[in-house]
């Protein structure tokens, strides 16, 4: 809702790269720990990678931290 109108059809098309190519990038290498070390370590990795990995994010995005919805005068 925040996205000026000229650029949703970019901001729409970016998002679709990440929500069909993210996915199959995680398969991937799920797939290739799986084969050389086993499936239960692909669980593990999965549950022990993720929190550090978002506190990281959170910690070195100050714009994402920082948002609070609202909207800039040029857009209302």
């Amino acid at each position: 809702m925040v996205t000026p109108d000229h650029l949703r059809g970019r901001m729409t098309a970016v998002n679709m790269v990440f929500f069909m190519g993210g996915p199959q990038l995680g398969e991937f290498e799920a797939g290739v720990v799986a084969k050389y070390f086993g499936a239960p370590l692909v669980g593990h990795v999965g549950r022990d990678c993720l929190p550090p990995t978002v506190a990281w994010i959170g910690m070195k995005a100050q714009t994402l931290r920082d948002y609070r919805g609202e909207t800039s005068a040029a857009s209302a």
